[in-house]
């Protein structure tokens, strides 16, 4: 068998700022390198040392505001600058949202993902999601929102509402992501995501796979999360879902082993991250997806739809985990 590079024995230390600890794109390159039946197995390693491997958190994610986006994010079916079937609906009233994450928590959700398509929050949005998590808080749920962009001020705000989690993905590697996105930068994002964790506010980040990019922007992106000071709690990694109307509707798939190398090399570089296997999985396989928690995945939206594309069938998720014996948190 061959020797598994030192790279992939790596474990970076929570204080990323020494250069020692820090992942480059070369180190996860070489994760990518190795042969899968040898990734899979260190991933599973790691995934060991850290976690109980037979448990798995599930979250469902609710639109509260959908349609209109300035942006012009090119996965996206909510953009105003692109021509889909989303329609641009007002902020959902509260008691439409109690009702949503009463129905998820029944179903065996442990956090409650809220969110809006903004480029960021208006002081007068923000009162009312903060009144949304405090209310969903009430019910015993972990709380999480998208809402874009944050101004000064606002991570706090939603910090006093007792928001625990905030996500804000980075999508893609740097270098890559003018060919996705050009209405903001990607330091954009790291500027929120600044924001959010000097406020106290744990962090979601993670990405969108399968958007024309290359491996090595994908290992990029691995290395930009990876060495975040420190990495983001839990690191979501979507499958792009080709949605017609948009500029990205007909990139070709991405190979499922390539996606699962992703998972892995996620799992290695930031081993102490709930890695949450996200968009896409409405169209995987019982037996890709297996290989997906296999590499080190412990972590999904749970629902029949995310924001606006459709998920895997509450009953078909229970229907799996019993065959894979899995347990949630």
């Amino acid at each position: 068998m061959n020797a598994i590079p030192q790279a992939a024995t790596r474990t970076p230390s929570s204080a990323a700022s020494s250069d020692k600890s820090r992942w480059t794109v070369a180190d996860v390159e070489a994760l990518y390198q190795i042969p899968l039946m040898d990734l899979v197995y260190r991933a599973q390693q790691v995934h060991r040392e850290n976690f109980d491997a037979n448990e798995i958190q599930r979250s469902t994610l609710l639109s509260v505001k959908t349609g209109g986006c300035s942006e012009d994010c090119g996965y996206c079916s909510q953009s105003a600058r692109h021509h889909t079937e989303t329609e641009r609906e007002a902020l959902m009233p509260l008691d439409d949202v109690l009702a949503a994450a009463r129905a998820a928590k029944d179903k065996g959700a442990s956090r409650f993902c809220m969110g809006a398509a903004w480029r960021g929050p208006k002081d007068k949005d923000l009162a009312q999601v903060t009144e949304m998590i405090r209310a969903v808080k009430g019910l015993g749920l972990q709380t999480c929102v998208t809402l874009g962009m944050l101004k000064d001020g606002q991570a706090e705000e939603l910090k006093d509402a007792g928001l625990d989690y905030y996500n804000h993905n980075l999508d893609t590697d740097a270098s890559f992501y003018g060919q996705v996105i050009t209405t903001h930068k990607h330091a954009d994002r790291l500027d929120t995501l600044g924001q959010v964790r000097d406020a106290g506010i744990k962090v979601c980040s993670g990405g969108i796979i399968g958007m024309g990019e290359s491996r090595r922007n994908r290992a990029a992106l691995i290395v930009q999360l990876a060495n975040l000071n420190p990495p983001p709690e839990s690191v979501p990694i979507n499958n792009l879902v080709p949605i017609p109307g948009t500029p990205l509707a007909n990139v070709a798939p991405l190979d499922n082993f390539e996606f699962v190398r992703t998972i892995a090399a996620a799992r290695i570089a930031m081993p102490t991250s709930f890695v949450r296997l996200s968009a896409g999985r409405e169209a995987m396989s019982e037996e890709f997806q297996a290989l997906c928690f296999l590499a080190g995945a412990n972590s999904i939206f749970y629902g029949e739809k995310l924001l606006t594309t459709g998920n895997a069938e509450a009953s078909r998720d229970e229907a799996l985990f019993e065959k894979l014996g899995l347990r949630p948190i």
